[in-house]
């Protein structure tokens, strides 16, 4: 059996909503700086990842209440994040490399693999990707203290990389997952907020910032 509390099961919200913050303001402030499809395609990384997280902080939910153990909720998690990640990392990347082509990301589709350390892997590419990225856009911005910001978001992801790889049955380990993930999103929607202030909505690609 799991030993899940409530308290545990609400904890583990706080990444989620942390995650959803951020994802909302870089798709407003991206939004002109992105093709259609890139554009889709970031919007719909992004908003997988947030549903898998939440979906899965309400199986714990369900879990630690007594409600119920509704093992699909938990069973879609590393499936649905990780395609998230590297669709949002995809769509960003595209971005930077050609703002006017789609015919690449047309021919992306989610591949059918089995494992988790599959999903994992696909987790930090579409992670990866998406910290380059801001760190590149905290360059253009003259702001390159900020990319000590997303190396160590980049970390926090790895070390729950590596954690959702260990035994999730024990309180112990739950709450150092938590409490990882928590610092992590805590620490992307604080460099998102700081770009966001610096003039991330008025950043040309081109370099320099709109007047």
């Amino acid at each position: 059996m799991n030993d899940f509390s409530i308290s545990m099961a609400l904890v583990d919200y706080i990444p989620v909503v942390f995650f959803a913050i951020a994802a909302i303001i870089l798709l407003r402030d991206l939004y002109d700086k992105m093709s259609k499809c890139a554009y889709a395609l970031f919007s719909a990384g992004v908003i997988d990842v947030a549903i898998a997280g939440g979906l899965k902080a309400t199986w714990k939910l369900l879990y630690a209440a007594g409600a119920c153990n509704f093992e699909a909720l938990d069973a879609m998690f590393f499936p649905v994040q990780s395609i998230g990640f590297l669709f949002a990392g995809i769509g960003i990347l595209n971005m930077l490399l050609n703002k006017n082509s789609q015919k690449a990301l047309m021919a992306v589709a989610p591949p059918v693999f089995s494992g988790t350390f599959v999903f994992v892997g696909l987790m930090v590419v579409g992670l990866g990707i998406m910290d380059v990225v801001l760190c590149i856009l905290s360059a253009k911005l003259k702001k390159p203290w900020l990319i000590a910001i997303f190396a160590f978001y980049f970390i926090c992801s790895l070390c729950m990389g590596y954690l959702s790889s260990q035994d999730f049955v024990k309180s112990a380990m739950n709450w150092i997952a938590e409490g990882v993930n928590v610092l992590g999103q805590g620490t992307l929607l604080l460099g998102t907020i700081l770009l966001h202030k610096n003039g991330l909505a008025k950043l040309t690609l081109d370099g320099g910032e709109d007047q």
